[in-house]
């Protein structure tokens, strides 16, 4: 199912948030970074060659003036809350994908302006005149689809989403995220289908659906959904669930945002509770608050993912940044004012095509009600092994616990990924349920390190290999990496297929026929390592379809690992 989806974006709005609130004039260069890297780029730097990802130095040496503020998730939202506000003058029922995007109805209110194009010059006239920002509208079928087209400030016709698509480099799925994790793990997806030749949305799109999500997972099913101009989540097949509400009322009010948020917390736990006890998952969350003086204050947050991904601390963030934007902005518009500025109002009660109530400021909160919207069965998602949908991962971790009280905690252990050259390097196994500092960092560089994938099964100890040419003679490597000959068969020690025999390297041993091959890669450290190794890594693939990691040292032949 496919809806008609408008789409505002406020280009470089992390950075436009942190000078508005540090009052940066314009034309200043700035940019926000990490502590690492710069995350956002002013129009004035990016003239200057800043870009995002540059280190800091990197940054100032291109633009010496460069302002570089924080990141900070909580002013972005916070600041935003008047670009939403005015958006909502226009059409209501407007949704928050991340600070500096919003998604909104575009059916009813296109008909009522007139069309696709008078809703966003609309949008567009009405956020410069109350807010001073200058944003983009994109209109299509489906969010993906509308979001790239309010990136080129185009309306795409009916039914033109597929055709919009198509060409576009698969990497575009990056831009309706509006989570960190999201956005890393959308990457690696977006380089793993660049390898096996699909760059763009519409090749993503010809593939088959059950053969994307078996391939790829949950992420890979929310990935295809939008590459075809579908919405982010399929409507319930068997029935539609009710939403999911939870309030309080606040004696005394809150005036502070913390005082609002302890009551929230207790709330976004309730109302986790429900839906895990129900076996739910939402797709968007609804803040409701009322003030002592009876104005009602509403806002709508999306919750990307493939499932949805509420939790206790996620519900609590949203609401901390909403109550931030309700209760924080008025006395920032006092201070402004103070200085000679324009305040900006605040958009309370019901809001029709037309316009909405304001008043000057917001009193303390007296309610606050959390609504979990777009409910479906959880079964209608991926199931997850350690999935939070149906609270497996918390009787995991129950278990777990149990196993680690009776038989000590170094019992029942964890793997973490470290920094390493071959895959048993990379495997690090703490103590499960310890924050243990890893001794080698990942994210270091690791030359001479084997390409990606890595193999399913890490075998230990690793059998040994017999890798003859097609005259049966001994595959040997000599120093400059030359092979004696191309591999054609391999027998090994143990069967390095067959499940615990394969990852104990016993059993009654096994034989192939090479059907393809790539390497050898060289691994030689350096006399300073602990211990030193010199080892050639090479990878067939046998007759069967299985794929082999085989390992050279001084002449002798192991299976490593072994490919899906």
């Amino acid at each position: 199912m496919t809806t008609r989806t408008a789409a505002l974006w406020v280009p470089d709005w992390p950075v436009l948030a942190a000078m508005a609130v540090r009052d940066i004039p314009a034309h200043v260069p700035a940019a926000t970074h990490d502590g690492r890297r710069v995350v956002a780029v002013s129009a004035t730097a990016r003239a200057h060659g800043v870009r995002r990802g540059m280190r800091r130095r990197r940054a100032r040496e291109c633009c010496p003036d460069l302002e570089l503020l924080d990141v900070d998730d909580a002013r972005d939202a916070r600041e935003f809350e008047p670009v939403a506000l005015a958006a909502e003058t226009v059409v209501a029922g407007l949704e928050i994908t991340r600070p500096g995007l919003l998604l909104l109805p575009a059916v009813g209110a296109s008909r009522y302006h007139g069309s696709d194009e008078a809703l966003a010059r609309a949008l567009v006239t009405r956020v410069v005149e109350r807010t001073g920002h200058e944003c983009q509208v994109g209109v299509a079928d489906g969010i993906l689809a509308a979001v790239l087209a309010a990136r080129e400030s185009v309306v795409v016709a009916r039914e033109g989403s597929a055709a919009f698509l198509g060409p576009r480099p698969a990497r575009d799925l990056v831009h309706v995220a509006a989570r960190p994790d999201v956005v890393t793990a959308l990457d690696a997806l977006v380089g793993l289908l660049d390898r096996l030749g699909v760059r763009t949305l519409g090749a993503l799109a010809a593939l088959p659906p059950a053969t994307v999500e078996g391939r790829f997972g949950a992420l890979g099913a929310w990935a295809h959904r939008l590459a075809r101009g579908e919405d982010l989540r399929p409507p319930a097949r068997r029935r539609v669930e009710q939403d999911v509400a939870v309030q309080a009322d606040l004696d005394p009010p809150a005036e502070r945002v913390d005082v609002a948020t302890f009551a929230a917390r207790r709330l976004a736990e309730d109302l986790h509770d429900q839906l895990v006890t129900r076996s739910l998952v939402a797709g968007r969350l609804r803040i409701t608050a009322r003030t002592v003086e009876g104005d009602d204050l509403e806002r709508t947050w999306r919750l990307d993912g493939p499932a949805g991904g509420l939790s206790p601390a996620r519900i609590t963030d949203r609401v901390r940044w909403q109550l931030e934007g309700w209760l924080t902005t008025s006395s920032v518009q006092a201070a402004r004012a103070a200085r000679g500025r324009t305040g900006r109002r605040r958009a309370v009660g019901g809001v029709s095509p037309g316009g909405t109530a304001e008043v000057p400021g917001v009193a303390p909160l007296a309610h606050l009600a959390l609504t979990a919207e777009e409910v479906v069965a959880a079964g209608a998602q991926q199931p997850r092994l350690w999935g939070a949908s149906s609270g497996e991962d918390q009787r995991a971790h129950r278990a777990l616990s149990r196993v680690q009280g009776l038989l000590g905690g170094d019992a029942v252990l964890q793997v973490a990924t470290q920094g390493g050259r071959d895959v048993t390097d990379r495997v690090h196994l703490v103590p499960f349920g310890e924050d243990v500092v890893r001794p080698r960092d990942p994210a270091q560089p690791w030359p001479g390190s084997l390409p990606s994938p890595a193999p399913a099964v890490v075998l230990d100890p690793p059998p040994d290999a017999v890798v003859l040419d097609a005259a049966g003679r001994p595959v040997v490597v000599d120093a400059r990496l030359a092979m004696s000959g191309d591999p054609a068969t391999v027998r090994w020690a143990g069967d390095a297929g067959d499940g615990d025999a394969g990852r104990r390297g016993a059993g009654t041993g096994g034989a192939g026929t090479v059907g393809g091959w790539a390497g050898p890669w060289p691994l030689a450290e350096r006399w300073w390592t602990t211990t030193p190794r010199r080892r050639v890594h090479l990878q067939v693939v046998l007759d069967d379809g299985r794929g082999l990691l085989l390992a050279s040292t001084r002449g002798r032949w192991t299976v490593e690992g072994v490919y899906d």
